[in-house]
């Protein structure tokens, strides 16, 4: 048996929580003979709560996560009056209601992080206050199961987006964005605690929207202006075996694009200028058309609609070979939060969400449990470590809502402010990055059949099933700082299957799955060594096309076969079994499709998964005016004393100066060249700028003097 889902919450521990998620493993299994086949690749995820981390760089952060964040949050909700609204809205308190109509799905998302929270960290106190909250949630959803609070504490005077009726705004009004995010809370919390109280309100609630939304003559034929309800559906359908909800998510897929029966399309703004199954580019609001694409992957993979799976790839082709940032974020503009034309990534003004950053790493999750390869996964990482990570302070208290790829350190960017912020009117971003971080760990490892995946290397164990046998696979690594892993491998019994290890894309010398970025093919002066290169096409072999890296079971080398970025090991696995990995992780530069305008005569800095930057406090205030020749040579020393601890990268830049200025070169009719000086240039991993105040910064340098 396994869970459709591709973040399960089961233990692999006995226990109550066990027993509760074993029983709902088992009901989550559809008959035979029902209309949703089960045509899955048969990839899982290991769950989280299987896998324990031991690790200086995440495992600090699921702690501040926990101890921090998630308190943190819900105290802002209770200071804005997020909670209250549901107070209000069961009769218990007086008053009008407070904030931003779709201020629902925040508090939704931080019970989902709190559910999370919980399951790994029993916490009768916390236990006890969301218990409180989901009753006056339950005494808020009117008889009929609707549950949208602005309209029931004041159905005479709800904001204009809202629209006047019940459903009569669904471009904007969020009814159904923010009951998705009360499905994925509920049944997160049912798969935590075995309490269906919050789960019940979901059920009533879907409910009301099966019987309102359909093809029938009695029913309305619309779509929700903001996508999520097709991911709570579905995860409601997995915890519930109920396939009406499956169907009622293919549903409000279907009609998106299609006139039919509608009184207007919305337009691309909202992805519904076309059919899904039609659209081959991803337009407008970034947030939105990604929640779309992650709930067309779980379609594809949960009902085997190739129209859904191909689209979906075609989709995702064009984002990573034109509209992907090398952090890994996706939505070029500020106006409408949305994607820009191809190849439009500027830096300044780039946008990249928090939130957006997040549904980049889900959606590129599921399109590997869809597909197994990993070229997904290198985008999932390099979103992970750059695009996400810096949306949270290192203290998790203060956030980015935007991500820029350079700043002055004078323009507000961040709604207002141009350092990280304790919150937003909107904290969409501050609520998603608490349910989203304890998911981490189940993005490590993934199983199928015989196969062990092993998908991200962070230091730490899992407790694995595979073949009805229990596999315990221990990593030790300083990874994202240094490249050495070792996989210890404890089948309870001598057992054959396959281990197939990721080698990062950075490490075969494609920084992204596309032509959108490259290494320079040899960093000049680099002490880390040339790039070792890319294998050809008809290379199968991990040696020797990718000489630099070495593998090694037992402590004798290996030569395994390559397939869909994984190095594959086949072998009768004994206990104490020992893999060794070593990932060399030179300095990289890289460079940008010449279509991308921001960023032609620029390079970028990489090291291992890691994208650098350079900040203004490192330089006398200024970068904007730093220049980083090809030969310049670059070191990397760690810094445990900054930032947390950190990899650094040193070496010698030059620094324009102003027409007229002393330096090396002249701004003479001999050189028609800007004056420079010699200067130190230390760049740091792009997460961790901004924690020394406001102030200059640059992920994209220029290569030699205008």
């Amino acid at each position: 048996m396994f869970s459709r889902y591709p973040f399960p919450l089961w233990p692999a521990k006995t226990g109550l929580l066990g027993r509760i998620c074993s029983v709902y493993l088992a009901a989550s299994i559809l008959p035979a003979d029902q209309v949703w086949a089960q045509t899955e690749s048969g990839l899982q995820s290991v769950p989280f709560t299987a896998v324990e981390l031991d690790d200086t760089f995440w495992q600090p952060r699921l702690e501040t996560n926990r101890r921090v964040t998630v308190g943190y949050d819900l105290e802002k909700c209770e200071q804005t009056g997020r909670l209250a609204n549901f107070t209000k809205a069961a009769g218990r308190m007086p008053g009008d209601f407070e904030g931003i109509y779709f201020n629902d799905s925040d508090v939704y998302k931080v019970i989902e992080g709190i559910a999370y929270t919980l399951a790994q960290h029993p916490d009768p106190e916390l236990e006890a206050r969301l218990d409180r909250l989901i009753d006056d949630i339950a005494a808020a959803q009117e008889k009929d199961g609707y549950l949208y609070t602005i309209r029931t504490i004041q159905p005479d005077r709800v904001q204009q987006a809202c629209g006047k009726t019940r459903w009569s705004h669904l471009a904007h009004s969020h009814e159904l964005y923010n009951v998705g995010h009360l499905y994925e809370a509920a049944v997160a919390h049912y798969q935590a605690t075995g309490k269906r109280t919050l789960l019940e309100v979901a059920i009533r609630s879907a409910d009301l929207i099966d019987r309102t939304f359909g093809p029938n003559d009695d029913q309305r034929i619309d779509v929700p202006g903001h996508e999520e309800i097709e991911i709570g559906l579905i995860r409601l359908y997995q915890a519930t075996d109920q396939p009406r909800y499956l169907k009622l998510a293919q549903f409000f897929l279907d009609h998106r694009g299609q006139a039919a029966g509608r009184e207007r399309l919305y337009g691309p703004y909202h992805q519904d200028h076309m059919p899904v199954t039609e659209q081959s580019t991803a337009v407008g609001h970034a947030v939105r058309a990604v929640y779309l694409y992650i709930a067309m992957a779980d379609m594809a993979r949960l009902t085997g609609n190739e129209k859904y799976a191909e689209a979906v790839k075609r989709i995702w082709r064009d984002v990573v070979s034109t509209k992907l940032y090398l952090t890994g974020g996706i939505g070029a503009r500020h106006e409408g939060e949305t994607f820009g034309e191809a190849y439009e990534l500027p830096n300044d003004t780039a946008y990249n969400e928090t939130c957006a950053a997040i549904a980049q790493c889900l959606w590129n999750h599921r399109m590997f449990l869809e597909a197994g390869d990993a070229r997904y996964l290198d985008v999932l990482e390099r979103t992970l470590y750059n695009g996400f990570l810096s949306g949270i302070a290192l203290e998790g208290n203060k956030f980015f809502y935007p991500n820029p790829l350079a700043s002055d350190g004078k323009q507000p960017f961040n709604k207002g402010v141009c350092e990280r912020s304790p919150w937003f009117d909107c904290s969409c971003c501050p609520v998603n990055i608490v349910r989203f971080m304890p998911s981490i760990a189940s993005f490590i490892y993934a199983t199928r059949a015989d196969s062990l995946y092993v998908n991200l290397y962070v230091a730490g164990s899992g407790t694995i099933r595979l073949q009805d046998k229990s596999v315990t696979i221990q990593q030790k690594t300083d990874y994202p700082w240094q490249g050495k892993i070792t996989l210890r491998v404890d089948p309870d019994q001598p057992q054959a299957f396959t281990l197939r290890l990721r080698i990062p894309g950075w490490a075969q010398g494609k920084p992204v799955p596309s032509e959108l970025y490259t290494y320079l093919t040899r960093p000049a002066g680099s002490s880390q060594g040339a790039e070792s290169g890319e294998p050809s096409a008809k290379s199968k072999k991990l040696n020797p096309a990718l000489k630099s890296i070495t593998l090694q079971v037992n402590g004798k080398v290996v030569t395994p076969e390559m397939q869909h970025g994984f190095a594959v090991i086949q072998r009768t696995w004994q206990p104490g079994d020992t893999v060794q990995l070593d990932l060399p992780m030179p300095v990289r530069r890289v460079l940008a499709n010449e279509k991308v305008e921001a960023d032609r005569g620029r390079v970028a800095l990489e090291r291992g998964p890691l994208v650098y930057c350079v900040e203004g406090i490192d330089h006398q205030g200024r970068v904007s005016n730093l220049v980083l020749p090809d030969a310049a040579l670059l070191t990397a020393r760690h810094r445990p004393d900054l930032l947390g601890g950190i990899t650094v990268l040193e070496g010698q830049g030059l620094r324009a100066l102003e027409r007229g200025g002393q330096g090396t070169a002249t701004d003479s009719k001999d050189t028609g060249k800007t004056a420079s000086q010699p200067v130190s240039l230390t760049a740091i991993p792009y997460y961790s700028w901004n924690h020394r105040g406001a102030g200059e910064m640059a992920v994209w340098l220029l290569r030699e003097i205008q």
